[in-house]
């Protein structure tokens, strides 16, 4: 009986799956080492968000970019899936893998404070955006600054040398062994020469990008001791002041620290090395790496009262489906170059599963089908696999180009889960890129800003999908929505070029041509070369488009040398007869006060039978709507020039009326 009682007690425990998906304010983290250990990374990287907005003296940051991360505790998976140097996984246990659409990192709970692993990279994060573009060495100095952080649920500890290694490691067998780590930060600045101030101020550093060279180097040294220098004696408005004066007013760098600081370039150098030398825990920590011991923890110089304790923010946990889990794991893989093919192929395999759920819908509707023989349009409809896995191969053949292969795993997705928001960001970027690869206007533009208006209600800092809506709006004709909607994308990213390139081109549309030229005269050098290079051609073509006094810089130019009717004036038009239509109802008592829906599906017939109306079948996931329109030549199509009382088998998205559950008006219907 005892036996009994185990197994049953044990068999629901089985299947239940070990994932969770724990949310605190800012951070999604995907878990599998249980609430207690997910939850302690979510507070952690509140922890440091914290931090360093106390370090840029803000009081909140922005993350434009949504952030998952994936905290696992077995490090076999970790190694599975980390990047690979040389043929082997690295040797870290955290990284950080960015993303245009999504951020992720990844981090192996099988070691200690495994977060601090991408510190380095998370500062970078955070502070592009949130920061305008400046100098290198205030980047790395800040970033080589917070990268010493420690914590824990009391305090926080900041200062030390955050590329300090001992000098001594365990072999297997627990023998010491002497090793030859790099120069530290410290021994660099130890020596007797320093670069000169105007040199470190003016020395050329990329930091667009996330991957980087050596950080045991004196330009980092010396970055890194400026930042401690600034950062300890409160010095950020005046260093603001300094950018200001060097970036904008072109003001010379030994001028501008006289301005900004008030002492001389001399002075200030000094300053920063004796704060140096005064630094003791540094010169103590350097003396403790260089001894044999195994438990080696360089010291920090600071220490604060933490700023998020454990059970200040509401973090809540939920299960999380194994296959989901495994979805997003493949889905990480395929943004590594080198472990793309493995994730592609898992993926694949996810995509192909049956799902459970669906089968239990489909064998729903084949009892309605039995109970309905009379009704030709009832079907079955069993969709298979899972929703993340499509959905990240949708992803990886947009990035290859690859349009009518996406929009197929994009619409098995959405018939597995038509609540999922990256879906509808996803279809609006493959409607951009197909109109900008076949140089046409983008199709369906009323329902890709109705999609991007959802999009930005589910995540609201979400800059690239501000920038989308941005270019819907300008090609609409919409010139002042489109630069609200590009500003947004900008203050929420500041170093995106990208985005500027495209105010340029709004401007330009709405013939300001000095403001446009402006632009694009500063994106000439930009560090981003796609931008750069757009930037050139487009000041050449600038000169005959003002001469003209006519804008080329929608996709389809030729279109614009005569006036054209934008698909905003369509649905005004289309508005303005559904208004009078209303009125006219309303004087007789009847005015439709329906609120509209949206639905997005197949349409598998089309009824004529009672001509100029038609009744649509409309499916998704399981769900068959019947559509009505009194007249299917007055009706709004969106895709296609005219209604065809033959379409079967097409991807539409409608705007109805309800009826009842299932039928309902038409409103619009646009055919993909």
């Amino acid at each position: 009986m005892l036996l009994a009682m185990l197994l049953a007690a044990s068999a629901p425990a089985a299947e239940q799956s070990p994932w969770l998906e724990i949310h605190s304010t800012h951070f999604t983290v995907i878990t599998d080492a249980g609430d207690k250990k997910g939850k302690e990374v979510a507070v952690r990287f509140e922890q440091m968000r914290a931090v360093f907005a106390t370090l840029l003296m803000k009081d909140r940051l922005n993350e434009p970019v949504p952030l998952t991360i994936l905290a696992l505790k077995n490090d076999k998976i970790y190694y599975q899936s980390a990047p690979l140097h040389q043929g082997q996984p690295i040797d870290v246990p955290g990284f950080f893998l960015p993303g245009e659409d999504q951020n992720s990192i990844v981090l192996n709970l099988f070691e200690e404070e495994s977060w601090r692993a991408v510190a380095h990279d998370f500062a970078h994060l955070l502070l592009n955006y949130n920061y305008p573009p400046v100098q290198g060495w205030f980047d790395e100095g800040l970033v080589e600054y917070f990268s010493s952080i420690r914590l824990d649920d009391k305090k926080y500890e900041i200062g030390g040398d955050p590329e300090l290694n001992s000098a001594y490691k365990e072999d297997l067998l627990q023998n010491q062994q002497e090793v030859r780590p790099p120069k530290s930060l410290t021994e660099l600045l130890s020596g007797q020469v320093w670069l000169t101030l105007p040199d470190l101020l003016t020395m050329k550093h990329e930091t667009s990008g996330y991957t980087e060279g050596t950080h045991h180097t004196l330009f980092y040294a010396q970055s890194w001791m400026m930042l401690h220098y600034l950062e300890h004696e409160k010095k950020l408005p005046e260093t603001g002041n300094y950018f200001d004066l060097v970036e904008n007013k072109h003001v010379p760098v030994e001028e501008a620290i006289q301005q900004a600081y008030g002492v001389t370039a001399p002075q200030f150098d000094k300053a920063v090395k004796d704060y140096f030398h005064s630094l003791t825990p540094l010169f103590a920590a350097l003396d403790a790496a260089r001894q044999p011991g195994t438990q080696f923890s360089a010291p920090q110089v600071y220490q604060f009262p933490e700023l998020v304790g454990a059970n200040d923010k509401v973090i809540t946990a939920k299960s999380l489906p194994e296959l989901d889990a495994r979805a997003l794991i493949a889905s990480v893989k395929t943004r590594i170059p080198e472990r793309r093919e493995a994730g592609i192929q898992e993926l694949q395999a996810l995509a192909a599963l049956p799902n459970p759920a669906a089968e239990k819908a489909a064998k729903a509707q084949e009892k309605d089908k039995e109970q309905n023989r009379n009704d030709p349009d009832t079907l079955v409809i069993a969709a298979a696999g899972n929703e993340i896995a499509h959905r990240a191969v949708a992803w990886d053949h947009l990035q290859r180009g690859e349009f009518d292969a996406a929009a197929e795993e994009l619409g098995d997705a959405a018939s597995l889960n038509q609540r999922d928001m990256w879906i509808r960001y996803y279809l609006c970027l493959l409607k951009y890129r197909m109109a900008q690869a076949k140089k046409t206007d983008i199709q369906g533009l009323p329902n890709m800003m109705q999609d991007l208006r959802a999009v930005l209600e589910w995540y609201p800092e979400f800059a690239d999908a501000y920038d989308l809506m941005a270019t819907a709006r300008r090609e609409g004709g919409g010139t002042a929505g489109a630069l609200q909607a590009e500003r947004a994308a900008m203050q929420l990213s500041p170093r995106n070029q990208q985005y500027v390139y495209h105010l340029a081109e709004i401007y330009i549309s709405d013939k300001k041509w000095e403001a446009a030229r402006a632009l694009l005269e500063r994106l000439k050098s930009s560090s981003n070369p796609q931008v750069a290079a757009a930037a050139r051609e487009r000041i050449g073509q600038l000169a005959t488009e003002q001469k003209y006094n006519v804008a080329s810089g929608n996709a389809n130019s030729s279109k614009n040398l005569s006036k054209q009717s934008s698909p905003f004036d369509v649905l005004e038009e289309d508005a303005a007869k559904r208004a009078a239509a209303a009125e006219a109802k309303q004087a007789t008592g009847t005015a439709d006060t329906r609120p509209a829906k949206f639905f997005q599906g197949r349409l598998v017939g089309v009824d004529c039978s009672q001509s100029p109306a038609a009744v649509l079948t409309v499916t998704s996931g399981g769900v068959v709507l019947k559509l009505r329109t009194p007249d299917y030549k007055s009706l709004l199509l969106i895709g296609a020039d005219s209604f065809s009382c033959a379409w079967n088998d097409r991807s539409v998205s409608v705007n109805y009326k309800p009826g009842g559950l299932s039928d309902g008006d038409l409103v619009s219907v646009e055919v993909r």
